[in-house]
């Protein structure tokens, strides 16, 4: 893991892979609870995790440069405790493409994506808009070759080795297996997004 300043107040933490943005982003929201790590924001990305809002950037990367987050034995924090159930439809018209992709038929993949624990792993792309983690390195899905110019609200969708569903109506070129009525974003709500990263999510049949 490599520490590097961003600007006056920022750290940014360059991970190895995702599994260690994940252990890194838990292992950070658990210190800033006990207010050893004082951040406003802790963002990850697919291969990042950004330190926003750090009074002193110098004290706190030198209380990170010999941490390793495998070694430590915290609990959870209340984020990376709650599930979220989404009510989906698994109707989408590129399920019959991910089965073909996986060797086996719609049905086999509506269960294999009923019995994952998925895990947000950050969030981007469109405002509410999370990847979700879990999908082995074998289920990994290509984008499509040329992007829809619509994707529905609500659609859920593979790409690589992540899930996601479409808060708004977008563009997009995910492989799309299904669809929710669950809103996932709002303005007005606190937070707006739904889901935030360390939620654990299920994509369950309706």
């Amino acid at each position: 893991m490599r520490l590097r300043s961003v600007g006056e107040h920022a750290l940014l933490l360059d991970c190895a892979d995702p599994e260690q943005v994940e252990a890194v982003r838990a292992e950070l929201w658990r210190r800033r609870e006990t207010g050893e790590v004082t951040a406003a924001e802790i963002v990850p990305g697919a291969r990042t995790v950004l330190l926003d809002g750090v009074p002193d950037p110098a004290l706190t990367a030198a209380l990170l440069a010999d941490w390793n987050p495998a070694e430590t034995g915290a609990g959870p924090s209340a984020a990376d405790t709650a599930e979220v159930l989404v009510p989906t439809v698994y109707d989408g018209p590129d399920l019959a493409a991910v089965a073909e992709h996986w060797g086996t038929d719609v049905p086999e993949v509506v269960r294999r994506l009923t019995d994952l624990r998925f895990r947000v792993a950050f969030c981007g792309f469109a405002p509410g808009f999370a990847y979700l983690s879990g999908l082995p390195q074998e289920w990994s899905v290509p984008r499509l070759a040329s992007p829809r110019t619509r994707v529905p609200v609500g659609s859920v969708a593979l790409a690589g080795r992540y899930a996601g569903i479409y808060p708004t109506e977008s563009p997009g070129g995910w492989q799309l297996v299904g669809r929710t009525d669950m809103q996932l974003f709002d303005v007005a709500a606190d937070p707006p997004a739904r889901l935030t990263p360390g939620t654990r999510v299920r994509l369950v049949p309706t």
